[in-house]
């Protein structure tokens, strides 16, 4: 991983240990300019695959989260080369210490 590119939401708001622990550069999109976080984009696309836009998300059990997270982890990504994101994770020895 060499970037990370976020919106301006509250999750991030710790970007700058992350960039640290990672030793990546952390970039954040423009408001409501999605095609700037293609690949956050497309996840989503995934997502909904799984839990559709009309799903009411307080009624998705842990087993149907624990599912969907293994299959998506599991599955292999154009922008991966191929390969899974577990592969990439497992591969790259990264460990946060936040």
């Amino acid at each position: 991983m060499h970037t990370i590119t976020s919106d301006n939401g509250r999750e991030f708001a710790g970007h700058e240990e992350i960039s640290k622990q990672l030793d990546v550069d952390f970039y954040f999109a423009h408001p409501y300019a999605s095609w700037e976080r293609g690949t956050n984009e497309n996840t989503n696309g995934l997502i909904r695959q799984y839990f559709p836009k009309k799903r009411d998300f307080t009624t998705i059990t842990q087993q149907e989260m624990d599912t969907a997270m293994e299959r998506l982890n599991n599955r292999p990504r154009k922008r991966l080369g191929y390969q899974t994101p577990n592969q990439v994770f497992f591969k790259s020895g990264v460990a946060l210490h936040i």
